[in-house]
C-alpha cells in the first residue's frame, strides 16, 4: 500500500472512530428529551433515579428531572398552567388522583401503551385506564414489644385499657393517614357512611391518647425515644423503626387494611407521551418495582417475585395478604374531610 493511500484511510478510521460514539448517542430514540415530574424528595426520588431513569438513560438517552415539592402545591400548579404544564408525569396518591381526574388534566394509560400494565394485582388499580400504581402504604395499628406484651390484633385495640397514656395517633387532617378511623369503624359494624362506631372507639381511646402526630417523622421520634409505645402508623416507617433497632410490631388486621397507592400519570398536553410510556413500563418492571421496597420496605403492585429479605418485611406479600387491602370510596371519603376533622377534634379537646 502506498503511503498516500495509508495515511488516507488511516485518517478516515480515525474520523470514524471519534465519530462513533456521537452517532451510537444520536441512534438513541428518547436522546435530547428530558422529563419533568412532580418527586417527593429525599430517598423516594433518589431511588427511581437509581433503578427506573438511570437503565432508561442508558438504553434510550432519556433524562428526567423530578422537582420535588408538595403534591398539593404541585396539583394546584399543574391545573392553574393547563396549556403549558409544568409537568408532563405527575405522580400522585390515591387521594389526588380524584382532584387530577376532576380537572382533567391527565391522560388514560392503556395496555397498548405499557404492556406491563397486565402485571398489576387485582384491586390495586383504581381508576380504570388513569394511571399506574407503583407503591403502597398502608396505615395500620403498631406496637413496642418490649412494653406491650398482649399483641395488638386490630385498629379498634388502640381503645383497650393496659395502653393508658401510651398511645399515639396520626392527625386526621390528611384524607390519607385518617383511613385508620375507617378501620375502626369497618371493625365494628360501621361504613363509610356510617362512622359512629370509629368515633365510639376513639373516645375509648381517649385516656390513652398522648399525642396527635402532625407528622410521620414526629410520630417516628416520638417511638424512638420511646415516650409511645403503640398507635397507628405506616408500614414502611415501621420497617424503619425496625431497622433503628426499636422492636415495632405491625399489626395486620384480619378485617382488612387500609392503603395508599402511589400512581405516575401522563400529563395532558406533553409533547412526549411516548416517553412516559417508556418510564412507566420500567417503573412496572423487576428492577424499577423492587426500588421503593427495597429502600423503604413500601408494597409492591404486580406480581414480582420477591426477595427473601424483602418478603418477610413487606405488608401485601401473598395472595392471602393481599386480598386484605380494601377498597376505598376515595370521592366519599374526601368530601366528609371537614366533617371528621371536627368530630376527632371535638373528641380529643373534651
Amino acid at each position: 500500500m502506498k503511503r498516500r493511500r495509508f495515511l488516507t484511510s488511516a485518517a478516515a478510521a480515525a474520523a470514524f472512530a471519534v465519530a462513533a460514539p456521537y452517532v451510537r448517542a444520536q441512534s438513541k430514540k428518547f436522546s435530547g428529551i428530558t422529563l419533568r415530574v412532580n418527586g417527593f424528595g429525599g430517598v423516594w426520588d433518589e431511588t427511581l433515579s437509581k433503578r427506573v431513569v438511570a437503565p432508561l438513560e442508558e438504553k434510550y438517552g432519556l433524562k428526567v428531572q423530578f422537582i420535588a415539592g408538595t403534591q398539593a402545591a404541585d396539583l394546584v400548579k399543574l391545573i392553574a398552567n393547563k396549556g403549558n404544564p409544568p409537568f408532563d408525569m405527575f405522580e400522585a396518591d390515591s387521594a389526588y388522583m380524584v382532584e387530577l381526574l376532576k380537572a382533567d388534566v391527565i391522560e388514560e394509560i392503556k395496555v397498548t401503551d405499557v404492556p406491563s400494565i397486565k402485571r398489576i394485582l387485582p384491586g390495586f388499580r383504581e381508576y380504570g385506564d388513569y394511571g399506574v400504581p407503583f407503591s403502597v402504604s398502608t396505615v395500620v395499628p403498631v406496637y413496642n414489644s418490649k412494653y406491650i406484651k398482649q399483641p395488638l390484633t386490630s385498629y379498634s385495640d388502640l381503645a383497650r385499657p393496659d395502653l393508658k397514656g401510651r398511645g399515639v395517633i396520626l392527625a386526621p387532617t390528611l384524607d390519607t393517614s385518617s383511613l385508620y378511623l375507617l378501620g375502626m369503624a369497618e371493625e365494628n359494624g360501621g361504613s363509610i357512611s356510617d362512622m359512629e362506631p370509629a368515633y365510639k372507639v376513639l373516645e375509648a381511646a381517649k385516656p390513652n391518647i398522648v399525642a396527635i402526630a402532625q407528622t410521620t417523622v414526629a410520630e417516628l421520634q416520638m417511638f424512638q425515644a420511646e415516650e409511645v409505645y403503640a398507635g397507628i402508623f405506616w408500614d414502611g416507617r415501621a420497617h424503619e423503626l425496625r431497622s433503628r433497632g426499636v422492636p415495632i410490631v405491625t399489626v395486620v388486621p384480619p378485617k382488612g387494611v387500609y392503603s395508599i397507592a402511589s400512581y405516575m400519570n401522563v400529563v395532558k398536553g406533553t409533547k412526549y407521551p411516548e416517553a412516559v410510556y417508556a418510564f412507566a413500563e420500567q417503573l412496572l418492571s423487576d428492577q424499577g418495582m423492587l426500588g421503593i421496597p427495597g429502600a423503604m420496605r413500601y408494597g409492591v403492585t404486580t406480581d414480582v417475585k420477591l426477595p427473601e429479605e424483602m418478603h418477610k418485611d413487606l405488608l401485601f406479600n401473598s395472595p392471602e395478604r393481599n386480598t386484605l387491602k380494601k377498597k376505598v370510596d376515595w370521592q366519599k371519603w374526601m368530601a366528609e374531610r371537614g366533617a371528621r376533622i371536627e368530630r376527632v377534634n371535638k373528641i380529643m379537646r373534651s
